[in-house]
């Protein structure tokens, strides 16, 4: 495949940002999850609130928001841009924490990378609030679950 058919590509293969000028604004959201398995007395820990970093599921609800919101300082090439909205959900199972995280915005591109920077972040703040307590913590499965535009 030549390499102009790579959207941050140009034609001699040089990384470039998209040019969207020319796109209408849309209003955009996108919704991505992700798992951070625990130990059963980590998950407890959280249910009762007796983890000794505090509050953790709070702290990284506002972590992702803060990460959704700097999201082209942290991905190369990614626009720069005003979230109208950003919420992170958590749901303690018996396994671990279960992360939703979307974002919405009216523009000219996508917003996928923000709402999968938000359950990133979360998921790593988990795993840094609770790693004294759960050296065998696991994160995964993070992915675009839904990505709409009118």
């Amino acid at each position: 495949m030549p390499t102009s058919e790579f959207s941050h590509l140009d034609a001699d293969g040089t990384a470039r940002m998209v040019d969207v000028g020319a796109k209408p604004v849309q209003n955009r959201r996108a919704t991505a999850a992700g798992f951070v398995s625990c130990a059963l007395a980590t998950v407890q820990a959280l249910r009762d609130q007796a983890l000794p970093k505090g509050d953790v599921l709070t702290v990284a609800r506002i972590a992702a928001i803060q990460a959704a919101k700097r999201t082209d300082a942290l991905i190369p090439l990614c626009h720069s841009l005003p979230l109208d909205k950003v919420d992170v959900d958590f749901e303690v199972r018996d396994d671990g924490v279960a992360i939703r995280a979307t974002a919405s915005i009216s523009a000219k591109t996508g917003i996928e990378m923000e709402a999968l920077v938000a359950v990133s972040v979360a998921a790593l703040t988990i795993y840094d609030m609770c790693k004294a307590v759960d050296k065998g913590m696991v994160i995964g499965g993070i992915r675009v679950i839904e990505k709409t535009k009118e």
